[in-house]
C-alpha cells in the first residue's frame, strides 16, 4: 500500500516550507517516525519524521523547492517493495535538478559579464498570476503570512492588488519577491536619494549572471545595490548558495537594521559573587537536578528585574501605538552549525533559577537537534546573545524584531579593578544593549543597565 509523504503545517501562520534537505533516496528502507527529510519554514528548521515503515518508492519535490502545506511531496510503498523505488529515481531528477546549485570552483562558474555604467531598469513584465489585481477576489479576506506582510509593507506593495498563487489563493513569498524583480509597484522604497538599480529579467543579455542559489528578492537586491557584482569575483573563489536560513536571517537583519533607530549602551558587571555561588554550587546543582549551571540564568533574572523596573524596554512598536507587554518572554539566541536561531523563555518572570535553566537547556537541545516548535521561537518581547561564550570581550547586536532592545553579554574573565581604593582581582563582564531609539531614549537605557547590574552584583537569590 502506497502512504503519502505530506509537507506539515509548522504553526497557524506558516503556509509553506522549503524542503532542505532529504535524508533517505528512493529505495531506502525507512522507520515509522525516523526522521525522513528537512524542511525550513519562516519560523523554525525541522526535521520531520516518515509517517509509515516501508520503503522511500517516490520524491515528488527536490531539495531547495518550496512548496506549500499538505502538498504530497513523496510516496512510501508500506508492503515494503523496492522494486518501484530504482524506476522512481527518474521521475525525482527534474525535481532536484532545481534545487540550488552545489558549491562550485573557480574553475566552472564564469567570470560575470561587465555591467553597463549606468543603471538598467527593467521592461515591465507581462502581468503574472501573482500581479493580478484582487477584482475577482471581492471582499475575501487576504492570506499572507507575517513575513509577506512585512515584505509588502517595506516595498510599498498592497496585498489586496495582489492575487496569490498559493494554496487556497494564499499570497507566497514567492509573489511578492516576483512583483519587486519584475520592477513591480514600489519595488524600491521612494525614500531612497539615488537612482535605484532595477534587477533586469534574467533574459536581458546585459545582465551579469546571478551567483547560484542567490534569487532575485529582497536579499539580492540588498546585495545588488550594496556591492557592484564584478567585485565581489576575483581572485581564487568558489561560490556558496545561501541556505534557506540564511536567507531568512539576512531578511530579518537588514529588515530590522531598516526599522529601527538602533542606538548602544555599555556597562560593566562585577560577576565575582555570582561566578563564586555558581562554583561552589554547580556540582551539587547537576547532581540534585539533573541538569548543568550555567550563568544564563542568572542573566535572565537580572534581565527580568530590569525589564519590571523599565517596562518601555519590554515592548514593541506598532505604527504609532507603543505596545507594552505584561508577560516577560525572553529570547535566548542560539547559536548552530547552520545558522542562528532565537528561542523563547516564556514566562521568564514565573521561573524560578531551576525552572529557568531547565527550560533553556531543553530549547537549546532541541534547537540544535531542530526539534523545535513554531511557537517556541514566537512571541518573544526581549532578547539576550552571548558571544561571550565564544571569548567575545562585547558585541553590538542587532534588535531582533518586533522587540526594541536586546542585551549582549561579554566573556567573564578575572581583571584587576579599584575596590574600595584598593586593586583587586574581579571576575568582570562587559553588558551592551542595543535599543530602538523610536521608543527608549539613553537615560532609561542606562538606569536598565543599571539595574541589571545592581541584581548581579548584590545577588541574594539561592541557588539550591
Amino acid at each position: 500500500m502506497a502512504v503519502d509523504i505530506v509537507m506539515p503545517q509548522m504553526g497557524e501562520s506558516i503556509f509553506e516550507g522549503t524542503i532542505t534537505k532529504w535524508l533517505k533516496k528512493p529505495g531506502d528502507k525507512v522507520e515509522r517516525d525516523e526522521p525522513l527529510f528537512e524542511i525550513s519554514t519562516d519560523k523554525v528548521d525541522a526535521e520531520i519524521p516518515s509517517p509509515s515503515a516501508g520503503v522511500l518508492k517516490e520524491i515528488k519535490f527536490g531539495e531547495g523547492q518550496t512548496v506549500p502545506i499538505q502538498t504530497v511531496v513523496g510516496v512510501i510503498d508500506t508492503a515494503g517493495s523496492s522494486a518501484g523505488a530504482a524506476t522512481s529515481a527518474s521521475a525525482v531528477a527534474p525535481a532536484k535538478a532545481e534545487a540550488p546549485a552545489k558549491p562550485a570552483s573557480i574553475a566552472s562558474v564564469p567570470p560575470p559579464a561587465p555591467r553597463p555604467a549606468a543603471p538598467v531598469a527593467a521592461a515591465p513584465a507581462p502581468a503574472s498570476a501573482a500581479q493580478r489585481t484582487a477584482s475577482s477576489a471581492g471582499s475575501e479576506r487576504i492570506h499572507s503570512s507575517p513575513l509577506v506582510r512585512r515584505m509588502a509593507k517595506e516595498h510599498g506593495i498592497d496585498l489586496s492588488s495582489v492575487a496569490g498563487t498559493g494554496a487556497g489563493g494564499r499570497i507566497s513569498k514567492q509573489d511578492i519577491e516576483a512583483l519587486i524583480a519584475g520592477n513591480g509597484p514600489s519595488a524600491v522604497p521612494a525614500a531612497r536619494p539615488s537612482a535605484p538599480l532595477v534587477m533586469p529579467p534574467p533574459s536581458s543579455p546585459a545582465a551579469a549572471p546571478a551567483p547560484p542559489g542567490v534569487s532575485g528578492g529582497q536579499v539580492h537586491v540588498a546585495f545588488e545595490s550594496a556591492v557592484p557584482r564584478e567585485k565581489m569575483y576575483f581572485g581564487h573563489y568558489e561560490v556558496q548558495p545561501l541556505s534557506v536560513m540564511r536567507q531568512r536571517i539576512a531578511e530579518h537583519m537588514v529588515a530590522s537594521k531598516r526599522v529601527s533607530a538602533h542606538v548602544y549602551s555599555v556597562d560593566e558587571v562585577d560577576m565575582t559573587r555570582v561566578a563564586a555561588l555558581r562554583a561552589k554550587s554547580k556540582e551539587e546543582f547537576e547532581k540534585r537536578y539533573e541538569t548543568k549551571l550555567t550563568f544564563m540564568p542568572f542573566f535572565v533574572k537580572a534581565a527580568v528585574a530590569g525589564l519590571r523596573a523599565y517596562p518601555t524596554l519590554n515592548a514593541s512598536l506598532d505604527g504609532t501605538n507603543v505596545v507594552l507587554h505584561k508577560e516577560i518572554n525572553i529570547g535566548i539566541a542560539v547559536a548552530l552549525d547552520w545558522g542562528l536561531i532565537v528561542p523563547v523563555v516564556k514566562g521568564s518572570d514565573e521561573k524560578n533559577l531551576l525552572g529557568i535553566q531547565r527550560n533553556l537547556n531543553d530549547l537549546a537541545e532541541r534547537a540544535r537537534s531542530k526539534k523545535l516548535k513554531p511557537e517556541e521561537v514566537q512571541e518573544g518581547t526581549f532578547s539576550i546573545t552571548n558571544p561571550g561564550v565564544f571569548g567575545g570581550l562585547f558585541g553590538l547586536p542587532v534588535i531582533s524584531q518586533p522587540n526594541v532592545g536586546i542585551l549582549g553579554l561579554g566573556a567573564i574573565e578575572k581583571r584587576p579593578v579599584v575596590v574600595d581604593d584598593a586593586i583587586a582581582i574581579r571576575s568582570m563582564c562587559y553588558v551592551t544593549l542595543s535599543y530602538d531609539h523610536r521608543v527608549v531614549d539613553g537615560a532609561i537605557a542606562h538606569q536598565f543597565l543599571h539595574k541589571v547590574k545592581e541584581t548581579l552584583e548584590k545577588w541574594t537569590e539561592p541557588v539550591l
